[in-house]
């Protein structure tokens, strides 16, 4: 993409404006603090959340306005303008170094980028291939971003400098962040140059729709009315929601009180820029390794997971008076925010259709625009409300500064939200901690049910004990009730798997090994899984299945003696994790199981023609099974009449079932 001249210079005039960008939001909210550092702990809580308010109030406010005209000006023109106005305006804060010019410099240096924004999005398309548009885009949010952390590093370099040249110039005695709102101006003035010989750009958009462009955009309010119906559809949507919300709400807080935190903690401005690097050096490090880390784990449980870990560093770390630690869990906080930020932005294009995912992304974008700025308001204040105080536990004195108490409470939110979100999306019917080991040591992973519908009900047990007349009187009952009721059977519920049944049980066919035979029902499950199940219960179907994993477990494990751990692996990787929502254990003594087996049918298959130690051996496979897991699992005595045992079932059944028609409700796949 570099290769291509023209965008080269147009991605280097990115990567300026964005570090122009970061480097003047540090200095700005710097700024404010050492202007109202003669006043009351309030007011300087209240200049930096003004300064950041301002900064994105006209994101809310005047973005459909720019939006409306980036079609209809100049490009070229356009960016040269807003970048040399930036430059001005960034040089007349120091020049007026007064707090009320500062907001209103802040206001007009936003405005102008919303209009250097669009332009350089439409320009884009005309620079760069159609094929290649996804790799810009990755360039560009690599610019956008990544420059964030240089930004903080030249802050913090700058902020040193200042302080070795007020010794012998007093102009910087008072004025410590003047250098770098002075090389801020330079960044702009070296962009507008860098734009203006870029005579590859359209000097004008016109009125035509340009390919590429951004279409236009409704109001920020509008478009909350039309897409947050289409959030409100799924829990995991619901989920994704709420965490954004939630994260970008707690960083509106720690955007507002950060300065005055760092202050507190006795850093000037080169603490400020270190901490603020820390924390964008750990976003990037989060966006780049934690889903390569944890590329196994579920995208549902990595997002409320990494977000409630957020909030929770964010909550230690505010209680912690010692400026190194504090960077060291702003590394922390970034890494986790990145982790969830790319896994939020993935899940929001695999679960939102594509007929909605635009208004639905448009609505979150605007809902986190008005957050984080009631956030970045609210946070100065409640910060200033708390004031400065001081825990005295016998000689140990612990400040107890309104910022920390403020950063503490978000973190606490952060956390909660994340908890909330984790129960909402998760996927998954299995502990968190054995999926955090299975994806950090690379096992496969389970992936559980993945969809909020439907009921999955498997019987179990020896030959002989009355499973098949179970499944169908409980099918005849629920279909009665008006559910749509799959049933099934392993092996053969599929054309694959009646060819494996017929080299599985024939009795007069060659044997296979007790690792080909766990393979080959394996592969039977694998394809009763992705073809049968899965299907039936994302359209909300009750499935029933006459045998399943346990059966696996109990023959090949236990009647084979194979191992039970490389026979739960081999399942596990057949059926990505899908487990039943009960297991009706049907228990009856292999001599009377046999006995009816063969009374049953004319010649055993393969596996009733077993000696009885071999299915003891099965038959305490299953018990073990259920008794050690009595709520996912119903032990019940075969020898019962087959109505007193199919009472046992319905009664079992009922807190679970639907309402007829319904889906069924709560996120599926969790423990009830």
């Amino acid at each position: 993409m570099l290769r291509i001249p023209a965008f080269r210079r147009l991605w280097i005039a990115l990567c300026l404006s964005s570090f122009g960008d970061w480097l003047g939001f540090l200095a700005q909210t710097a700024l404010a603090a050492s202007l109202a550092s003669g006043h009351t702990y309030l007011a300087q809580n209240f200049s930096v959340g003004t300064v950041v308010f301002v900064r994105l109030l006209p994101a809310v406010t005047l973005a459909p306005l720019a939006g409306a005209f980036a079609d209809r000006l100049d490009r070229r023109l356009t960016m040269v303008i807003a970048d040399i106005g930036r430059f001005a305006l960034y040089v007349s804060i120091p020049l007026a170094h007064s707090l009320w010019w500062l907001f209103v410099a802040t206001f007009l240096i936003e405005t102008l980028s919303l209009f250097w924004i669009p332009a350089k999005e439409a320009t884009v398309p005309n620079l760069v291939p159609k094929e290649r548009m996804g790799d810009a885009g990755s360039l560009n949010l690599l610019g956008a971003y990544g420059s964030a952390p240089f930004a903080a590093a030249v802050f913090a370099l700058l902020s040193l400098l200042t302080g070795v040249l007020s010794r012998w110039v007093p102009l910087f005695t008072t004025n410590r962040v003047d250098l770098a709102l002075y090389f801020d101006a330079a960044t702009f003035l070296v962009s507008a140059a860098t734009i203006f010989s870029l005579r590859e750009i359209s000097t004008h958009g016109g009125r035509r729709q340009v390919d590429g462009a951004p279409p236009s955009h409704p109001s920020v309010f509008r478009s909350i009315v039309q897409g947050w119906q289409f959030i409100g559809q799924t829990p995991v949507v619901r989920g994704l929601a709420l965490g954004i919300l939630g994260a970008f709400g707690a960083a509106g807080v720690v955007i507002g009180v950060a300065t005055i935190y760092v202050r507190d903690l006795g850093g000037g401005g080169a603490g400020y820029g270190v901490l603020f690097g820390s924390v964008f050096l750990g976003l990037a490090l989060g966006m780049f390794a934690g889903p390569r880390i944890l590329r196994g784990l579920s995208r549902r449980r990595l997002f409320g997971l990494t977000i409630s870990l957020a909030g929770g560093i964010l909550a230690g770390t505010s209680l912690v008076h010692n400026l190194v630690i504090v960077v060291f869990g702003a590394l922390l906080v970034g890494c986790c925010g990145g982790i969830a930020w790319v896994t939020g932005y993935t899940l929001l294009g695999i679960e939102v259709e594509d007929a909605t995912r635009g208004r639905t992304w448009a609505t979150l974008q605007s809902l986190m625009q008005i957050d984080i700025l009631l956030m970045v308001a609210a946070g100065p204040f409640i910060s200033g409300g708390i004031g400065t105080h001081v825990l005295r536990v016998g000689e140990v004195v612990f400040p107890l500064n309104g910022s920390a108490i403020t950063l503490f409470g978000a973190g606490l939110g952060a956390l909660a939200v994340g908890i909330i979100a984790y129960r909402q999306m998760d996927d998954r019917d299995v502990p968190l901690w054995r999926d955090i080991v299975d994806a950090i040591l690379g096992w496969h992973p389970l992936t559980g049910r993945g969809v909020s519908t439907g009921l999955f009900v498997a019987f179990e047990g020896g030959e002989g004990v009355g499973k098949t007349t179970q499944v169908e009187m409980l099918a005849s009952h629920l279909r009665q009730k008006g559910y749509d009721v799959v049933v099934s059977r392993e092996p053969g519920a599929t054309p694959l798997g009646c060819r494996l049944r017929e080299l599985l049980l024939d009795p007069t066919g060659p044997s296979p090994s007790p690792r080909a035979e766990a393979l080959l029902y394996a592969a039977d499950r694998a394809e009763h899984v992705a073809t049968v199940i899965r299907p039936a219960l994302a359209r909300g179907a009750i499935v029933i299945t006459d045998r399943y994993v346990d059966s696996s477990l109990a023959y090949q494990g236990g009647g084979r003696d194979l191992s039970p751990r490389d026979i739960e692996q081999l399942s596990r990787f057949a059926t990505s994790g899908l487990r039943p929502d009960l297991t009706v254990v049907l228990d009856l003594p292999p001599a009377e199981g046999l006995a009816r087996t063969a009374r049953r049918d004319r010649e055993p298959d393969r596996l009733q023609a077993e000696q009885v130690a071999f299915h003891e051996r099965v038959r305490e496979v299953f018990r073990q099974r259920a008794e050690t897991d009595p709520e996912r699992y119903l032990l019940l005595d075969a020898r019962l009449p087959a109505a007193e045992i199919h009472r046992h079932v319905l009664a079992r059944l009922a807190p679970l079932l639907p309402d007829p028609g319904t889906p069924r409700p709560n996120g599926g796949g969790r423990r009830r």
